[in-house]
């Protein structure tokens, strides 16, 4: 489209922050399960009281929950940031009122 603006990156920067986030969410089980591979930050897994083994056994239990609602949460506030900032360009070039 040859748009050229900060704030529209800023935007894109965000969605994209989001669905990578729910791209990894959604691989979590074929790492975990199938390649042994935990890749959830360390310090989240201890927040939750979980382990590496819980993820790699497929466990569902609250706790296993608990930690992929906290990713799907961050997941959640960049795709809100960047539909609130979306809006905010829409109005500034008039496509909003």
């Amino acid at each position: 489209m040859g748009i050229k603006s900060l704030d529209v990156d800023h935007v894109a920067s965000h969605l994209g922050k989001s669905e990578g986030i729910v791209k990894f969410i959604r691989a979590i089980p074929h790492y975990g399960t199938r390649r042994r591979r935990v890749l959830i930050p360390t310090s989240l897994l201890a927040l939750h009281k979980v382990s590496q083994e819980d993820f790699i056994r497929g466990k569902r239990e609250q706790k296993v929950k608990d930690v992929i609602f906290e990713l799907a949460s961050i997941a959640y506030r960049h795709l809100d940031e960047g539909n609130f900032l979306l809006f905010q360009v829409l109005l500034a070039i008039g496509l909003k009122n």
